[in-house]
C-alpha cells in the first residue's frame, strides 16, 4: 500500500504523492493519448489516487481523459480539477479570469459532464479574479458542497492574506502553489499559513517543470511548441545557468544513491506532512521513478545540507512571465 498523507486538518487521506495530468493533453509538446491513458491506470493500480487536472487544460480536454481513466474505477479514484481561467475559442494561448459566483455554477457543471462523474473530490479556484472578492467566489463554491457537487475546497495559487479571507467564508482543504528546491516562494508566508489555518498544501511542479530531474541539458532537448521554450528559467542564458542547480542535486542524488527526481521530491516531502506533491508525467515509467522518492528517506542534517546546497533564489529568471505573475495572488 502506498504511503498516505491528510490531505488538510479535517481533509481525506490521500496518496502521498499524486499525479498531475496537464502535460497529458498539452504545453509539453507532442502527446500521446494512449500512453497518457495507460500511466493514469497504472497510477490507480499502484494505489496513486490523487489525480489532478483542470478544465483550461487541453483545452478543456483533459477532464475528458481523466473521466475515461478512472471509467470503473472511480471509487480508487480522488479527483482534483479546477475553474478560473477561459481561454478564446480562437486563439488558446490568450486567457483570462472568471470567478463569478455565476460562473462557478457553471463551470463545475462542465466539468462534471467532461469527467463523467456526479461529485468532483477537490474543487480548486484556478486563479483569484481581481474583479470578484475572493468572499463572493467561495461562498459561491460552497453551495457546491450544499448540492453534493463537490466535497471539498481548493485555493490555487493564492496569498496567505486570500487564504484567511477564504477560510473565514469556508473551510479550505488544499492550497496549490509552485514549490520545489528552485521555487520556494510559498516558505515565507503562504506555508506557515498553511499550518496555522490547517490547510493542506499541494506543490504542483515539484520537479522545477521537468528541469531538475537532469534529463535537460539544452534547449534543443524540448520541442519547439514546448511552452517551457517561452518560460524565463529556460531562456537561452538562463538555462545555461541553471544547469549548475541541476549539477549540485545530481551529486547530492549520487551520494544518496537515487536519481534527482527522487532526490527533489524526497526534499519536498520532508518539508512537512501536510504536503502532497503532484508531479506530473505522461510516461509509466516516470511515474515509477517518481514514486521511488516515497522510499528515499532524509535524516534532518541530509535536510539541511539539501538546502544549505540549493538556497532559495539559486535559480536564474522569474518563475513565469510578468503575464503570468500577474495572475497569481501575490
Amino acid at each position: 500500500m502506498i504511503e498516505q498523507r491528510r490531505l488538510g486538518a479535517f481533509g481525506p487521506e490521500v496518496s502521498a504523492l499524486g499525479l498531475g495530468c496537464m502535460g497529458m493533453s498539452e504545453f509539453y509538446g507532442a502527446s500521446d493519448a494512449a500512453e497518457s491513458l495507460a500511466t493514469l491506470q497504472h497510477a490507480l493500480d499502484l494505489g496513486v489516487n490523487f489525480l489532478d487536472t483542470a478544465d483550461m487544460y487541453g483545452p478543456y480536454v483533459n477532464e475528458e481523459l481523466v473521466g475515461r481513466a478512472i471509467a470503473g474505477r472511480r471509487e480508487q479514484a480522488f479527483v482534483a480539477t479546477k475553474f478560473g481561467f477561459v481561454r478564446d475559442p480562437t486563439d488558446s494561448s490568450k486567457r483570462e479570469i472568471d470567478a463569478r459566483p455565476e460562473r462557478v455554477q457553471a463551470a463545475c457543471e462542465d466539468s462534471l459532464r467532461r469527467l463523467n462523474i456526479d461529485r468532483i473530490d477537490l474543487y480548486y479556484l484556478h486563479r483569484v479574479d481581481a474583479k470578484v472578492p475572493i468572499e463572493d467566489t467561495v461562498g459561491a463554491m460552497a453551495q457546491l458542497i450544499d448540492q453534493g457537487k463537490v466535497r471539498y475546497l481548493g485555493l490555487s495559487e493564492v496569498s496567505a492574506a486570500t487564504l484567511e479571507r477564504a477560510c473565514a467564508v469556508h473551510p479550505i482543504t488544499a492550497l496549490q502553489s509552485e514549490y520545489s528546491l528552485w521555487s520556494r516562494e510559498a516558505e515565507d508566508s503562504v506555508l506557515p499559513a498553511c499550518v496555522r489555518l490547517g490547510v493542506g498544501f499541494v506543490p504542483y511542479s515539484p520537479l522545477g517543470r521537468g528541469f531538475l530531474t537532469g534529463a535537460l541539458r539544452s534547449r534543443a532537448d524540448l520541442a519547439n511548441d514546448d511552452y517551457r521554450l517561452t518560460q524565463p528559467r529556460f531562456s537561452v542564458e538562463n538555462f545555461a545557468l541553471n544547469l549548475d542547480l541541476v549539477n549540485r542535486i545530481e551529486s547530492l542524488a549520487a551520494a544518496k544513491g537515487c536519481t534527482p527526481a527522487q532526490l527533489a521530491l524526497a526534499w519536498v516531502l520532508a518539508q512537512g506532512a501536510h504536503i502532497v506533491p503532484i508531479p506530473g508525467t505522461r510516461h509509466r515509467h516516470r511515474l515509477d521513478e517518481n514514486l521511488g522518492a516515497l522510499s528515499v528517506h532524509l535524516a534532518t542534517a541530509e535536510i539541511d545540507s539539501i538546502t544549505q546546497a540549493i538556497p532559495p533564489g539559486l535559480a536564474a529568471g522569474g518563475r513565469y512571465p510578468e503575464s503570468m505573475l500577474r495572475l497569481t495572488d501575490r
